[in-house]
Formats: structure tokens, C-alpha cells, sequence
């Protein structure tokens, strides 16, 4: 028994070997030391906690898995392993692998929603698989393939004909709200997807992927043709019920994943950067029942995501001032720095 399961241990280690080769990753930093420095200094804790400036100081698996990714992309192991130890052990206490999404640092215990955000997990275990690839690195790639495992088992499912994301583990499904399925079009990192099926080969995350870009695409809500935060599927999608029906702060990122994937058509791309933008140049988010706007996005962080989105689609380049980094709060910052990623990956430009 002893040599059957050293056996075993021997094949699944030289399976996660050959996952690692096959993760290409550039060592050349996209995001540059300086960038990287002032958004640490703005956002990360000594005990590799990342802080949601914007939200009363929380930290969160989304945070959590930006800050992994980033660490990545600044190709800084050393931050990356500090904010994966900080994951590994405040946030992966659930018993199925999959994180908590919400860390408190006035209450106690810290964690104060055991649900997972599906998002979190999905940044989490591909900056996970990144990092193994990067470094060279066999628990990396043993860690990733656990989290993305319970991601398709937890939260993929197949409704209608279709594949879809759960935001997370309860809450969404059909059993559990008369509207449900709902969704969150944002959860949708796509680049992540081919990644992830390396450490966990599976059929459904194609599937996530190509049926993700079409729905998003027939999310197009009130004259401006936006996709909401929240969207049930249960027969033809609209708002979801007990959220506010609106273009927010979860939906402004999908033209930047769309965009880092090089995935979904100039015209959906077209689409989401002129419902937007407002005619000052900002972004907005948007009522989608009336069309009114709701927040003025001035910040860079934000304005570069359209901007961005046009310039993909063939459109005009990014404006100089919107390509310097300074960090301003948690999750604009957070955004500029992967807009800013990917230009760097391509030379700066947009193509």
C-alpha cells in the first residue's frame, strides 16, 4: 500500500509539473516597481492584509486576490507569498475549499460572512496558478488546482441550456430566490478561465467563458444598453429583485476584463464605453430604470476603463494623463494598475 500511494504522489507531483510548464508567464514586470511600491504603501498592511479603503477599512477575498495578482504582475514573490499567507489563513476557513469573503478588522471574530464571493476565489486561485508558473512553484499550483476544483463544483451550473457563474456557494441558485438563477456579470475574469482549466481541466470553464461573453452581451438595460450589477436569468434577464437596478461599481470592470481577454466584439466593447461615459469624459454608474446617473467616476482608475474599452476596439489612444499612477482609494487603484498591466504587456498599446 506504502509504494501504491507513493506512486500516486509521484504522478500527480509530475502532473502539477508539467501544469506549471504550461502556464507561460512573461518574468518581465508589467506593473513597475514604483507603481507597485505606492499602491502597497497605500493598501497593504505589514500583515499582508489588503485594505478596502473605500469600505470602512475591510479586507475581502476580491481584495485579497487583486493584491495576489498584482504581486504577480510586479513579479514581487515576496508580497505575493505575504498576502497569500494572510488568504490562506483568515480567509480559507470554509470546509469546502472555497474562501470567506468578508474580514472585519473592529469585530471578532474578524470574519462576519462565511459565504464565499466567487469572484475572490476565481482572483485567488489565478494568481495562485500565475505564481507557480512564475516561480516555479508546486504548492502554488496544488493550491490553485484545490480553490478552482471547488469553484466548479460549488458555484458552476448549468441552467437553460446555459453555463453560468454563481456569485457564490448559497444565496443565487434557483433553490434559494424566486428570481434565481441570478448572477453578477463582473464575476466573469475570463483570462482566468483558460488558466484554470490547466489546473483543473474541465469542459465548463470554455463554456463559462464563450457563454459568459453572450450574456453579457444580452445584458444591454435601459437606452444606454448596460449590463446591471445583479441580473436574473431565471426567463429573460433583467435587474434582479432586492438590488439596486443599476450600472455600479461591480459593472463598470467588465469592459476591462472583456478588454485583457481580447474577448467579446468591438461593437459589445463600443457599446459599454459610450453607455458609460458621460460627455465630460467620466465614467458613471446608472440608474437603469430611468437612465439617470448616479455616481460621477472621475477618478483615473475608472476613466481609464472606457477609454481603454474604445482604444481595444480600435478607437483613439489612451490619454497620457490617465497612464500615471498614483493611488487614490482601494479599488479604483486597483483597476488602473491592470489597465496599466496590460498596456505595459503590449508595449502600450492597446493591441
Amino acid at each position: 500500500m506504502k509504494n501504491g500511494i507513493s506512486k500516486l504522489a509521484g504522478i500527480f507531483f509530475l502532473s502539477i509539473m508539467t501544469v506549471i510548464a504550461g502556464i507561460s508567464v512573461s518574468r518581465a514586470a508589467s506593473v513597475s516597481p514604483e507603481a507597485w511600491s505606492a499602491y502597497k504603501g497605500a493598501f497593504l498592511d505589514p500583515g499582508g492584509r489588503v485594505i478596502d479603503t473605500g469600505n470602512d477599512n475591510i479586507s475581502h477575498s476580491e481584495g485579497q486576490g487583486y493584491g495576489m495578482w498584482l504581486a504577480v504582475l510586479a513579479d514581487n514573490l515576496s508580497d505575493f507569498e505575504l498576502i497569500w499567507s494572510f488568504t490562506r489563513t483568515e480567509l480559507l476557513v470554509r470546509d469546502d475549499g472555497l474562501s470567506a469573503w468578508k474580514w472585519d478588522p473592529r469585530t471578532r471574530p474578524h470574519v462576519t460572512d462565511i459565504n464565499n464571493a466567487t469572484d475572490g476565489d476565481i482572483l485567488i486561485a489565478y494568481a495562485l496558478a500565475l505564481a507557480a508558473g512564475q516561480w516555479n512553484r508546486q504548492d502554488y499550483a496544488e493550491a490553485s488546482a484545490a480553490i478552482a476544483s471547488a469553484i466548479l463544483k460549488k458555484t458552476v451550473v448549468q441552467r437553460g441550456g446555459r453555463t453560468l457563474l454563481l456569485p457564490a456557494a448559497s444565496g443565487f441558485d434557483e433553490g434559494d430566490r424566486e428570481d434565481g438563477p441570478v448572477v453578477n456579470p463582473s464575476y466573469l475574469i475570463f483570462e482566468a478561465f483558460p488558466v484554470l482549466n490547466l489546473v483543473a481541466p474541465s469542459p465548463l470553464w470554455k463554456a463559462l467563458a464563450d457563454d459568459g461573453v453572450v450574456q453579457i452581451g444580452t445584458f444591454a438595460f435601459s437606452d444606454r444598453k448596460l449590463p446591471a450589477d445583479w441580473v436574473s436569468v431565471k426567463t429573460k434577464p433583467q435587474p434582479a429583485s432586492g438590488f439596486p437596478p443599476e450600472f455600479g461599481y461591480n459593472a463598470v470592470r467588465i469592459p476591462l476584463y472583456l478588454a485583457r481577454a481580447n474577448t467579446g466584439s468591438p461593437e459589445l466593447l463600443a457599446r459599454l464605453k459610450g453607455g458609460m461615459t458621460l460627455e465630460s469624459g467620466a465614467a458613471g454608474t446608472f440608474d437603469l430604470k430611468s437612465g439617470a446617473v448616479k455616481d460621477v467616476l472621475s477618478d483615473p482608475g475608472y476613466r481609464i476603463i472606457p477609454a481603454l474599452a474604445g482604444c481595444v476596439g480600435g478607437g483613439a489612444a489612451i490619454p497620457a494623463e490617465l497612464k500615471n499612477f498614483q493611488p487614490t482609494l482601494y479599488y479604483p487603484s486597483t483597476l488602473h494598475l491592470l489597465a496599466l498591466s496590460f498596456l505595459a504587456g503590449n508595449n502600450g498599446e492597446c493591441r
